[in-house]
């Protein structure tokens, strides 16, 4: 008799399981999100190394008695490595496909749309830079002042960017170890 009692309470707990929906579906949701995650975090990973050495490559110059000439070239480097970067990632998000998340079709568009205009700014950035005159050190230095408003405006936009992802279903890719690499940001080049 108790057998027949708990089979029947645990047939009826499963029952009640699968008409709630908290079944399987939540942990299939779950799955499809870290497949879709890591995707894009396996694409990610390089291009978040990139940043993290680049800004690090921009601290040192930035932090040293650097002549123009090493400054211009380093962050003229530095600028087109990032713009690829955001660029790849934006390309990356938009090739795994509609994020199996709440609002992901539209968040990841948010995202994609910010990383874009990342990529810009650093386009405008080395654009900037490559047309100082590294050679009139006092016109280098004002001009440099520029293009450190400019770095602080793309940096902004990157914490924004950084703000959408973890406002949205698409911070589940923070479960993956492609995404998980530290990305500072920007210093004030110079």
């Amino acid at each position: 008799m108790n057998k027949k009692l708990a089979a029947a309470v645990s047939g009826g707990a499963v029952l009640m399981l699968v008409l709630s929906g908290c079944g399987g579906d939540g942990d299939d949701g779950a799955k499809k999100a870290d497949a879709w995650a890591k995707k894009v975090c396996d694409k990610w990973e390089p291009e978040l190394t990139k940043i993290k050495d680049t800004n690090d490559e921009l601290k040192r110059v930035a932090t040293q008695s650097s002549k123009p000439e090493e400054v211009q070239k380093t962050d003229s480097a530095a600028f087109q490595t990032l713009s690829e970067a955001y660029k790849s990632m934006g390309g990356a998000l938009t090739a795994a496909g509609e994020p199996p998340v709440a609002d992901g079709k539209t968040a990841a568009a948010a995202v994609v749309k910010s990383y874009d205009e990342i990529s810009k700014g650093y386009v405008d950035l080395k654009t900037k830079i490559d047309a100082l005159d590294a050679k009139d050190q006092a016109k280098f230095a004002e001009g440099l002042q520029q293009v450190a408003g400019g770095l602080t405006e793309v940096a902004a936009n990157e914490t924004a960017s950084k703000q959408k992802l973890n406002s949205t279903g698409l911070k589940v890719i923070y479960n993956q170890q492609g995404c998980k690499v530290s990305t500072d940001v920007q210093p004030s080049s110079g």
